[in-house]
């Protein structure tokens, strides 16, 4: 890295540690944390060879390869530098991760670390100021790292104890970039599908779709099934539900009893033959989904009954729900029930109390949290157009999802009101509260700073 101005070396002044108590157990995302907001004792710094230092950007912190922070400016002995900054726990570990010969970090400028124990140098044999935290770090700091990881009592999250102080405000912004954040996790299986289907858009809702009718039992069956069926089938024999039906049921090992004689299964078979050997359709690939532990409005039966019941009804399915701004709307679209046999069946051959097999107002919620609004969310972004307020407006209108995680964060004084809140909590809980990333959180960051 090149000086962006030559001053005078000033003259530089010993530190002064608030306490030199032991080292505690140390983490580097507590270094990064500390770095990134400046939770340091920023006057008369220097560094291990007692040249003064003068934060003036920390830089932007890299979550992925390469330096820990890129950019930032530092006067270290009188002379700005422009650069990057590493962070270890100990110096030597410079050179455990051998970065002596990653030209990455020839342009890292200070390495910040909590013991120095070996002098770093670059790949041109330059050495590399090196800041020792540990001197210039509070005790109020390092006792509140130790309360939000201890253990001790804790029975779900880190901060199951603290987590209802958070101001509601700052939970409220926390939530909603947290739900983007789920959008954004689940928008790489849905480029993913985009890409593989030569970008036919309704193939991915299809594919979608199919998933999520088969909820987490059925999903991977489902999911095997869309892969295994091209959708210009569908498109050709949507208009005919028998016929998609046909397709369905076959291709999922459904229709292979011989013992099955009622009429409808019989032509479902009859059909379905047909179908494989005009198209070519294979079903090994296809996984036999489940009916164990299920309850019956949730039998693959009825799930792919339904499905197929859809697409005979919306012939334009991608486009209406594409052009759809409002719930209702999309509720009105979503309003199918399964084919008349099914109302006094569950299973095929086996006559069951008469019920309408229609998608509950619960289930559609699924379908939209799951499939239409990232669905909506990608396809707007690869327009290049920003649709989050109704996404937002969309997902806050639907009720929140009832399941532990979620509850258990309700027992511990968080307020969960819809689902896009209820995403959020599920986004916390399984990226950051089960990886331990409490410093990368709102809420533990917050807990940090009181």
């Amino acid at each position: 890295p090149k000086p962006e101005t030559r001053n005078p070396k000033p003259e530089t002044r010993n530190p002064k540690p608030e306490t030199r108590n032991p080292k505690p157990e140390m983490r580097e995302d507590l270094l990064h944390f500390i770095w990134k907001y400046k939770k340091l004792s920023l006057e008369e710094l220097v560094t291990s060879n007692n040249d003064s230092i003068v934060i003036v950007d920390v830089g932007t912190h890299n979550h992925l390869s390469g330096p820990d922070f890129f950019n930032a400016k530092l006067n270290i002995a009188g002379q700005l530098w422009a650069g990057n900054v590493e962070i270890h726990l100990k110096s030597s570990d410079w050179y455990a991760h051998n970065h002596e010969k990653d030209p990455n970090y020839n342009n890292v400028i200070l390495h910040v670390v909590w013991e120095d124990d070996a002098k770093v140098f670059r790949s041109d044999n330059s050495e590399i100021p090196t800041l020792e935290l540990k001197n210039y770090i509070s005790q109020s700091l390092l006792r509140a790292y130790k309360s939000l990881f201890d253990k001790k009592g804790v029975t779900f999250i880190n901060c199951e104890k603290n987590v209802a102080q958070v101001d509601s405000f700052l939970m409220r912004n926390w939530l909603e970039r947290l739900y983007f954040e789920r959008l954004e996790r689940k928008s790489t299986f849905v480029f993913d599908v985009l890409q593989g289907s030569n970008n036919d858009w309704e193939k991915v809702l299809f594919t979608l779709l199919l998933k999520n009718f088969g909820l987490k039992v059925n999903g991977g069956s489902f999911l095997s099934l869309a892969n295994a069926v091209d959708f210009p089938v569908v498109r050709k024999l949507r208009s005919d539900t028998l016929q998609l039906e046909s397709v369905l049921f076959g291709m999922t090992h459904l229709l292979d009893d011989d013992a099955i004689v009622d009429e409808y299964y019989i032509q479902l078979k009859k059909e379905f033959r047909h179908f494989k050997s005009k198209f070519g359709l294979a079903e090994e690939s296809v996984q036999k989904p489940e009916f164990f532990k299920l309850r019956p409005s949730n039998f693959p039966t009825i799930r792919l009954s339904q499905l197929a019941n859809l697409y005979g009804k919306q012939q334009s399915l991608f486009s209406k729900i594409i052009n759809t701004s409002s719930l209702i709307e999309l509720y009105r679209i979503f309003e199918v029930s399964a084919s008349p046999y099914w109302s006094n069946h569950f299973t095929f051959g086996k006559v069951s109390k008469k019920s309408t097999k229609k998608l509950t107002k619960k289930f559609i919620d699924l379908l939209i949290i799951n499939s239409i609004l990232p669905l909506k969310f990608c396809y707007a972004k690869q327009l290049g157009k920003d649709i989050d307020e109704e996404i937002i407006r969309i997902i806050a209108q639907i009720g929140k999802e009832e399941n532990s995680i979620v509850n258990n964060f309700k027992e511990n004084g968080v307020t969960i009101s819809n689902a896009k809140e209820s995403q959020a909590i599920l986004q916390l809980y399984n990226e950051y509260c089960t990886q331990n990333k409490c410093l990368r959180c709102a809420v533990g960051n917050s807990l940090m700073s009181d």
